[in-house]
């Protein structure tokens, strides 16, 4: 596998089909592109598993962000939707700016080849154990990087994939 570059991904998210939309030129890094945190997250509950909350209907912003509790998990979702062609890889990586905050994300985040139509859902949790980690939509949350393979998979997650064309955070499906 190859590691892509600024001007491949550009390139990619040009394409007819494009790799990632929105698509924001300023947000290609050398080897990746930041992603942004979409609106809506899932809140653990006792009542039940999760509960939606839509943090820019409830006039959350920048300005006025949601607060993580220590120790608080959630689902999350970026704001971009990914389009993975059957030779293109990608992993979601958080940005250091957020884990020097206290965010930290459970590594679940592989993007198959064939992945397609899809937020990515991220599974984030303030880890702090005195202070409130802000979040709010629109923060730059990650980062993609995205591999070359050499040759496409026999079957391609467009085939066998469980997660594909979520426009919503999603909870497991087991």
């Amino acid at each position: 596998m190859t590691r892509l570059s600024d001007y491949q991904i550009r390139s990619l998210c040009l394409a007819p089909t494009p790799l990632v939309t929105p698509f924001d030129p300023a947000l290609v890094n050398p080897a990746s592109i930041d992603v942004r945190l979409g609106d809506t997250i899932l809140i653990e509950s006792c009542e039940h598993n999760f509960v939606a909350y839509n943090m820019a209907e409830l006039g959350n912003d920048e300005g006025n962000p949601y607060y993580l509790r220590p120790g608080q998990f959630i689902l999350a979702q970026t704001l971009e939707t990914f389009n993975f062609p059957d030779n293109i890889a990608g992993q979601f990586v958080l940005k250091s700016s957020r884990a020097r905050e206290g965010l930290n994300n459970l590594l679940a985040g592989y993007c198959d080849p064939g992945w397609h139509g899809s937020v990515l859902t991220l599974e984030l949790q303030n880890v702090r154990q005195l202070a409130c980690v802000p979040i709010w939509p629109g923060m730059k949350i990650g980062q993609i990087v995205f591999d070359f393979m050499d040759q496409p998979p026999e079957r391609s997650y467009a085939i066998t994939g469980r997660y594909n064309n979520d426009q919503q955070v999603q909870e497991s499906r087991g």
